[in-house]
């Protein structure tokens, strides 16, 4: 028996790579004592089903590894890793990386990872490797529990029965869904290539190159550059052969018709064959060449009319049929387009022919590969009528037996590459053509009996111009050289010196995430930039929230990175979606972790603080190269990230001046970053030093946010921005300026050591909601203890919290005030009414408070109401709240003067 406990599907860096992966948890429960030598015949039965295997080479990086690995005894989860990812192979998807590690502390429990290109494909990959594995065991092995949490069933099929073809062909069926066409999977690696950040917005081919206001959206090859008048005019044929006449270049002479009539008429005018095509069409489809009868024709006319309600009728250009590629006004490629056809070996019919061509592994249904198989159709048995020919002859050895009129490839025409040939003539022909359209990128269908002549003198000329041209041809032609086309139109969207990134800083850490986000935002605002913010209170676009939600994992951080307005991203980068699919984006200019402390401890794998501390540390590890990684230098498990960290290493300290660590010390006399504060009269000094230069920033009682330099956790929070502004480039001049602006109010920053005045009684609503939190606030409770009466806590915690971190919440709270309002979340995080209140309760008691001032009230409204209820004038009452914008309401409009809604002192489970 073995059990899938968990799985997630990474976009991004995460807690066990860098790169996007799959990642299935796996229990073997007894089969930890089974490894592969010790089953028999296991090796050799899934040899059988995937002899691929073989080229697995594992740990040993050769030919065979994998099976040396199994017959010298390896453990099931590492063999489901390699089976997920031949899966992938034999569906089409090739990918190739992956690993499966022991989960510490928990034996027989594994987390297997490996590597996918789309994600439906590789979770179901990932489903069908723990069925085919299983199926192999022995029946007195078998059985598996949790695959519902990997993928829906790929069969109807119980175990120990597995259809490995049937499972292959949902496989495919997945990866061809999924997958994108030749042209814009092209666009796509060369932007990889290129470093080039790749989103796709949709389930087809809509793609967003770039970030932020330096996006650029492709949709195979028309590009956010493509002029949809351009686009237009290339669908009308008439009036692109107008345009192209009227700045001479060549172009056959002909007119457009309505009915079979006038085609008739306007074909007996033209001297020599002529070609009948849809007004509107593409793809060739609905084309006719070659035609010298009325009969010809008139079967001509009604294959036109199919696909639009207007033929042109033109005369033939005598030659081959050419594409050339024409991107950013210049030539990128040329193939000669041979029609779909057929050689006879004697004894095949045509029929059996055409079946043998379309098995090449390189044709597929309409444009998911690189030729496409030959369709057998209308068009298809004239052209064999033509030449005297059924689909059941049987042609002679060697006679070439052409199957359609046209050469497109849409059709099973195939391509030969004449890029290096071309007349400077024709080439000059084409751009000007591309150019007089308007298309940035544009494929000029040509007709020339050679290429490598001018068609001023051979004759022959432009038949069309196409928007959104297929690179299929240019990429993997036939015959001849690959043709790089991608990167011409890469390089056109994002010319040399052009970026495509925008700045992102990323903040983690347990506690000051949200108020530090905000500070380097306005710090970034007063550099003049378009802001991107994400938070624990939304989504912001400078000052407008533009998403009212918990907003701080990868899914909002997606959705400002796709806005085209920011310049640059500020965003929370919370636990959650770092283990629920890794970071947003592969990387960031400026990662800072603010600390590493108690909170969420005992939930998804993360344990201990050195759990967390390698949580938080994904966001330092992603640090680019020229970029900077933010670590706080009073936190011992922040420090040791500065050993993976990317980019320069900045440190951030309240320990500044002579207190300053001997390491901190040296970092700085080294010419290392740094930001500390440092003794003054004002509260503290913040000073930046950098490359052996010393700037004096601004005093900590100038940030109003500080409380005139009491609240020591937010002049820690200015100091994680002043660094994390210069890493945007931003001077201490422009950091003064956003710090002397930035207050902490309920508008800028709600939740967040939020100050209210005006009741003769000061209520301060903060977020703290975690035992370190609430060891900052009580040191400032201590400062302001000789300026205040008495302190009123309203406290709570949430309920998925660890026992011994409730206790110690209720603990701290009784060192910190002199009454005690205990509440609930609304939802309980799964723990039934009333027992957060209990511990917290217990908490405070074991700490000697006195039980007669300790209040317990389920609902926040009324807990709340009873906390402002009891203050008198000169009183300190402070509310951490759940609902941050309800509470806060709630105070504002709080009368004074009404009578209580509860006796001080008293329970009320409301």
């Amino acid at each position: 028996m073995m059990r899938v406990t968990e799985t997630a599907v990474y976009k991004g860096p995460h807690l066990y790579a860098s790169r996007p992966m799959v990642r299935i948890q796996l229990d073997l429960e007894q089969l930890e004592h089974w490894p592969t030598n010790r089953i028999g015949g296991f090796t050799d039965r899934l040899l059988a089903a995937l002899p691929g295997l073989e080229d697995h080479g594992c740990s040993y990086q050769t030919h065979g590894g994998l099976v040396l690995r199994m017959r010298e005894g390896t453990w099931l989860g590492h063999v489901i890793e390699h089976v997920a990812l031949e899966l992938q192979k034999l569906a089409g998807t090739p990918v190739t990386r992956g690993k499966t590690r022991s989960v510490k502390g928990r034996p027989g429990v594994y987390n297997i990872l490996y590597a996918y290109d789309g994600a439906g494909l590789g979770r179901a990959a990932g489903r069908a490797a723990v069925e085919l594995v299983h199926s192999l065991l022995p029946r007195e092995l078998q059985g598996v529990d949790g695959l519902e949490r990997i993928a829906e069933p790929l069969l109807d099929l119980a175990p120990p029965l597995f259809d490995l073809p049937r499972t292959l062909e949902r496989l495919s069926a997945i990866a061809r869904r999924e997958a994108l066409g030749p042209t814009t999977r092209s666009l796509v690696l060369e932007a990889r290539r290129r470093g080039i950040p790749v989103q796709r917005l949709d389930e087809h081919s809509l793609i967003q190159l770039g970030w932020g206001a330096r996006r650029k959206l492709i949709r195979a090859s028309i590009t956010g550059q493509t002029s949809h008048i351009a686009v237009e005019t290339a669908g009308d044929k008439a009036l692109t052969k107008a345009l192209l006449s009227e700045v001479g270049l060549p172009v056959p002479r002909g007119a457009v018709v309505r009915a079979v009539e006038d085609a008739l008429t306007q074909a007996s005018r033209i001297n020599g064959p002529v070609v009948l095509k849809p007004l509107d069409g593409n793809h060739g489809r609905g084309v006719s060449l070659d035609l010298r009868t009325p009969e010809q024709v008139r079967w001509a006319f009604e294959q036109a009319i199919q696909h639009g309600r207007r033929v042109i009728v033109e005369e033939q250009f005598v030659g081959r049929d050419y594409r050339i590629l024409v991107v950013g006004g210049q030539v990128a490629a040329v193939a000669e387009r041979v029609p779909a056809r057929v050689v006879g070996n004697g004894e095949s019919t045509v029929k059996e022919l055409i079946e043998a061509v379309n098995r090449d592994p390189r044709r597929g249904v309409g444009h998911e590969k690189v030729m496409t198989r030959i369709a057998i159709d209308d068009q298809t048995r004239d052209m064999l009528a033509r030449a005297g020919l059924t689909l059941d002859d049987v042609p002679l050895p060697g006679a070439v037996v052409v199957l359609r009129a046209t050469a497109n490839l849409s059709t099973g025409g195939s391509a030969i590459d004449r890029t290096d040939v071309i007349h400077p003539d024709n080439a000059s022909i084409a751009r000007r053509a591309a150019l007089t359209v308007g298309l940035d990128v544009a494929g000029i269908d040509f007709i020339a009996p050679d290429i490598s002549r001018s068609v001023r003198e051979t004759g022959g000329g432009i038949v069309e111009v196409n928007a959104a041209p297929g690179f299929r041809m240019h990429l993997e032609p036939s015959e001849g050289a690959s043709r790089d086309v991608a990167k011409a139109v890469v390089a056109d969207l994002f010319p040399p010196g052009t970026r495509s990134r925008i700045p992102i800083v990323a903040v983690t850490g347990t506690n000051g995430k949200t108020t530090v986000v905000r500070m380097v935002a306005r710090i970034a605002r007063e550099m003049g930039k378009t802001v991107g913010l994400t938070n624990t209170s939304g989504v912001y676009i400078n000052d407008e929230r533009v998403l009212a939600a918990d907003a701080s994992g990868p899914k909002s951080a997606r959705m400002v990175l796709r806005d085209p307005t920011v310049d640059v991203a500020v965003l929370e980068t919370a636990r959650g979606g770092m283990l629920r699919e890794g970071l947003a984006f592969d990387r960031c200019d400026v990662g800072i972790v603010l600390n590493v402390t108690a909170d969420h401890l005992g939930l998804k794998g993360v344990d201990t603080l050195e759990d967390l501390a390698a949580v938080k540390s994904i966001v330092a590890e992603s640090v680019s190269r020229r970029g900077v990684a933010v670590l706080n230098g009073d936190d011992p498990l922040t420090l040791r990230m500065a050993r993976h960290a990317g980019g320069r290493v900045a440190y951030f300290t309240l320990s500044g001046g002579p207190e300053m660590s001997p390491f901190l010390q040296k970092h700085a006399a080294q010419g290392g970053l740094l930001v500390a504060r440092e003794p003054s009269i004002h509260g503290g000094e913040l000073a930046l030093y950098d490359r052996g230069r010393r700037w004096s920033v601004i005093e900590a009682d100038e940030i109003p946010a500080t409380l005139r330099g009491l609240a020591g956790f937010n002049i820690a929070n200015a100091l994680a921005a002043i660094a994390a502004g210069h890493g945007l480039g931003a001077s201490p001049e422009v950091m003064a300026r956003a710090l002397r602006a930035f207050t902490s109010s309920h508008a800028e920053n709600p939740g967040r050591f939020n100050v209210h005045d005006a009741h003769g009684f000061r209520v301060i609503v903060d977020y703290a909601h975690n035992p370190g939190a609430m060891r900052a606030i009580g040191e400032l409770i201590g400062r302001l203890r000789s300026d205040v009466g008495r302190v009123i806590g309203v406290v709570s915690i949430p309920g998925d919290r660890r026992d011994e971190d409730i206790l110690e919440m209720g603990a701290l709270s009784a060192e910190m005030f002199d009454e005690l309002i205990f509440r609930e979340r609304p939802d309980g995080r799964g723990r039934p009414a009333g027992s957060v209140v209990s511990l917290l309760t217990e908490g405070a008691l074991s700490a000697g408070f006195p039980s007669d001032r300790v209040h317990r009230i389920l609902s926040e409204a009324r807990a709340v109401e009873t906390g402002l209820r009891m203050a008198r004038p000169g009183d300190l009452v402070m509310v951490f709240p759940t609902s941050v914008d309800a509470v806060w309401k709630q105070v504002v409009d709080f009368k004074p003067a009404a009578t209580a809604s509860i006796e001080p002192g008293k329970d009320a489970y409301v």
